[in-house]
């Protein structure tokens, strides 16, 4: 292979959302690590065991199978060291512990999963980290108790963040971290605010500021979308990203074996100038899916006709995009603690793993997973394996289809990181060579008129003052 492709590798890795947004943006995965047989078995099919620009090299010694990176740390520390230096070290550990839709609690073993990603840094000494999670991963997690007076005492206190950013410092990597990045500003219908964490070697940075991958990212913004025919100055609504998938369009008996009693939906036409949709179902050489074929994972759950009304009700009666109030839900007689009716005119909202939380804009049914993997803006081509739900203590081990899309990092958001980070690794090379020529890869890149920003804090890319104004960015 080239050998001026950047390479990476990605370890909680889930269904591969990162792992393909980063591909796609000319990055060569090395391997990628995933605890989870069912979630690998979706990355292996789509990202293995096909052979085209969207696939992991493998190194022999590694079995294509869901692995724990502890045991990766354990049983293959000399083929590690072994590696040749890996451009990006990419993952996050999963985000359940840090997740504001639970309750958070210090003691979760989850939350100090990232202790094993920074032993691998140390191990590979990669020249750059991408780590994504949720924006509880920079929140302070207590732990305290009572005293004899009653009143609490404060015994312990934990914050991801703080430690990794400490960690990296020991370990010679300078950090970047943004708290809040809007997957719906990279063209994803889904809102979807994210903590992402980049670092880069200290040899890299050799203390140029002007290493600034945030700037970088917000700055090629303005060229990536459009790159993808989606618009600069306005989100994907949702009924933009999946009126295709509307169940009117028609359905057929499912295809998937003991899967008989439900209905899979076909493909209806495109709407008119919807680039999104067209973006979205593309096959991996290109060509365009048609109407009327059969959409991977498009199963349609079987409703009873109580639930339906009820869905129905929801649609009609109450508001677009807001969880219902309790005195809401005791008026439809519902137990459930969440439940919303989706909003057609704007992006969604952060998609959880409970499809049961939400009822279709238009139809009284919940989402199907070819409709959530349409919100999180993985492509139609890519196909997802294992069971569709799970339940009761099944939660806890098992990850279903449904849970497979939700836990992703989104495609197309990994993929305009991905085009960031090659930006200022060109960038970071030119200065190590000495290279004289002062236009950045940046300049190359992006227009500096188009210059823009959705941040207000200090030292990030400069330009237009931009608000977000209802579906609207409106330039003051």
């Amino acid at each position: 292979m080239d050998a001026h492709v950047p390479k990476f590798i990605d370890v909680f890795a889930g269904a591969g959302g990162l792992s393909l947004g980063l591909m796609m943006a000319g990055w060569k995965g090395l391997f990628a690590v995933e605890k989870s047989p069912m979630a690998f078995e979706t990355l292996k099919y789509n990202l293995i065991d096909q052979k085209d620009n969207f696939t992991f090299e493998w190194p022999d010694w590694l079995p294509k199978e869901a692995t724990d990176i502890e045991i990766l740390l354990d049983e293959y520390k000399s083929q590690l060291k072994n590696l040749p230096e890996i451009q990006l070290l990419a993952g996050g550990p999963p985000c359940q512990g840090f997740s504001n839709s639970g309750r958070r609690k210090y003691d979760d073993q989850r939350n100090r999963l990232f202790e094993k990603y920074l032993e691998l840094v140390k191990l590979l000494r990669p020249q750059m980290l991408l780590v994504e999670n949720v924006q509880g991963f920079a929140k302070t997690f207590k732990k305290t108790e009572k005293g004899k007076n009653g009143k609490d005492i404060e015994e312990q206190r934990f914050n991801a963040d703080e430690e990794l950013q400490e960690a990296l410092l020991k370990l010679g990597y300078t950090s970047f971290r943004e708290k809040s990045i809007k997957a719906k500003d990279f063209g994803v219908p889904q809102i979807r605010p994210r903590y992402i964490l980049i670092a880069i070697r200290n040899d890299i940075m050799q203390n140029n500021l002007f290493l600034q991958p945030f700037d970088t990212l917000f700055t090629t913004r303005a060229t990536f979308l459009p790159q993808h025919n989606l618009p600069l100055d306005q989100e994907i609504t949702l009924e933009e990203a999946i009126s295709d998938l509307e169940k009117v369009h028609g359905h057929v008996q499912c295809i998937e074996p003991r899967m008989k009693r439900f209905k899979q939906g076909l493909y209806g036409p495109i709407q008119p100038n919807n680039f999104y949709q067209k973006l979205m179902r593309q096959h991996r050489n290109g060509t365009l899916i048609q109407e009327g074929c059969i959409a991977d994972s498009h199963r349609f759950a079987n409703h009873s006709q109580e639930i339906e009304h009820r869905f129905n009700r929801i649609i009609h009666e109450f508001t677009p995009g807001k969880q219902l109030k309790e005195q809401e839900r005791k008026l439809l007689n519902l137990n459930k603690h969440r439940i919303a009716p989706l909003s057609r005119n704007e992006a969604c909202h952060t998609l959880t793993s409970l499809p049961d939380d939400l009822v279709h804009y238009g139809e009284p049914r919940i989402p199907t997973v070819r409709e959530y993997a349409r919100i999180q803006s993985f492509p139609d081509w890519f196909e997802f394996k294992a069971k569709y739900t799970t339940g009761d203590t099944n939660r806890r081990t098992q990850i279903p289809r449904y849970t497979q899309v939700a836990n992703a990092v989104p495609p197309l958001l990994a993929e305009a990181i991905g085009t960031a980070l090659k930006i200022v690794l060109a960038n970071a090379k030119q200065r190590v060579t000495g290279n004289t020529d002062t236009t950045s890869a940046v300049d190359s890149t992006v227009n500096d008129s188009t210059d823009c920003s959705f941040r207000k804090e200090k030292n990030l890319v400069s330009g237009n003052d931009i608000k977000l104004q209802k579906r609207r960015l409106v330039i003051s």
